[in-house]
């Protein structure tokens, strides 16, 4: 799959050869459009999360029953992105239910 990058404000930090559908652990990093705060403030060093937070959260913790092929580990959500990693433990992950 190609992406036009021409647009985006830094390079790509993927590895040109590597397959990113193989099995392993990957860190991965979710911004807002414009970074703009949808999922909450931080107040006092600790992150409040919005209802939107909440929805985040609760995908994120659903992933592995939608995508058998998938675990997850650790994730944070941040005010205006989210980070985690993603477990790939097995052939692509497909969607359950889907056709």
């Amino acid at each position: 799959m190609q992406h036009d990058l021409s647009n985006r404000g830094r390079r790509s930090i993927r590895l040109h050869d590597f397959d990113y559908t193989e099995p392993g652990a990957y860190f991965v990093t979710i911004s807002t459009q414009d970074r703009a705060y949808m999922f909450g403030e931080v107040v006092d060093g600790a992150m409040c999360l919005n209802d939107a937070g909440r929805m985040v959260q609760t995908v994120w913790d659903e992933l592995r029953v939608f995508y058998p092929g998938v675990d997850t580990d650790g994730f944070v959500v941040m005010p205006n992105h989210i980070h985690g990693i993603i477990v790939l433990v097995g052939a692509a992950p497909v969607a359950s239910g889907s056709n």
